[in-house]
């Protein structure tokens, strides 16, 4: 009797752990399932070039197309021209008519002006593109998505609050420095005001796109004079849309709201800002999760 006790005592001893040992691993049963995220944000991935030219050339087209598409409801324009105007004056800040006559006085600046107006928007602009696609494919999507985003935000400005330039408001005596000066500096100015619409000045995409190069460039770019330069790059843009009178100051203002926009939409689609990405898309399998092409982040320059 005894011994079958001693042998039971033993048997318990060498048998396995109690379930009370084994609680800290659920069974299937009563494991809690973990609900799948309805969306996850994106990791980078190298750009394809000819995906990218694509991309770019058909955007800008259908941009170009539903910006000319809107109603040129020139009434309205004109009477949101006069309402930006007051309040501008009433803030003490529409100095517009000033800088606009006081820079058609000096012929080679304002004609100057013209053709920078005119080209330099685009140039930089795809320049800057070319230059993270090669240097810095890792933030190429998420400056790209931040430059398409606040492009396409923009063309419901232009539905919803038609805006004459000031060049074209009545009563006031702004100088066309295009017409005046006879440059080819506005496509909304001469013969290529029949295929440009000229009432959509509100936001000016002049002061969104060279924004976001300057951006770009003062926070990616290694020498510091280029960096400088990239900084400076707005402000000029600023002075030359006034200066030429394609635009006002709030017409600025409201490009800076379109491309925080864009900013926004590419910080929460990437888990981040362009230059807080790493510059290079890692290898595949390489990155924190395992997850092919997943980039860390790198918060040092490229």
């Amino acid at each position: 009797m005894g011994e079958a006790t001693v042998r039971t005592l033993e048997g318990r001893t060498a048998a396995p752990p109690p379930t009370e040992e084994r609680a800290d691993r659920p069974s299937p049963e009563g494991a809690v399932q973990r609900k799948p995220r309805l969306w996850t944000p994106r990791s980078p991935r190298r750009p394809r070039l000819w995906f990218e030219v694509l991309l770019i050339a058909v955007s800008y087209w259908t941009y170009s197309l539903v910006r000319n598409a809107v109603p040129e409801q020139r009434a309205a324009a004109l009477r949101n021209a006069d309402w930006i105007w007051s309040v501008e004056n009433t803030l003490h800040i529409a100095v517009e008519n000033t800088v606009n006559h006081a820079v058609n006085s000096v012929t080679w600046l304002i004609v100057g002006m013209n053709y920078y107006y005119a080209t330099l928007h685009f140039v930089l602009t795809i320049g800057v593109l070319v230059w993270l696609y090669r240097w810095h494919p890792g933030r190429y999507a998420a400056a790209r998505l931040a430059l398409f985003a606040t492009t396409g935000v923009a063309l419901l400005g232009y539905y919803l609050f038609p805006l004459a330039p000031p060049r074209l408001m009545n009563g006031v005596d702004f100088v066309d420095t295009v017409l005046v000066h006879h440059t080819w500096g506005s496509m909304a100015s001469g013969n290529l005001a029949n295929v440009s619409n000229q009432y959509a000045a509100m936001p000016s995409m002049h002061i969104g796109w060279s924004t976001w190069c300057g951006v770009t460039i003062a926070l990616l770019a290694r020498p510091v004079w280029v960096r400088v330069l990239g900084a400076l790059y707005p402000v000029a843009t600023l002075v030359v849309i006034v200066a030429t009178a394609n635009h006002f100051w709030l017409d600025a203002v409201g490009g800076l709201l379109c491309l925080s926009f864009g900013f926004g939409l590419s910080f929460v689609w990437f888990r981040g800002f362009p230059h807080r990405l790493a510059r290079h898309v890692a290898a595949a399998g390489a990155g924190p999760s395992g997850e092919a092409g997943a980039a860390a982040p790198s918060r040092g320059r490229g």
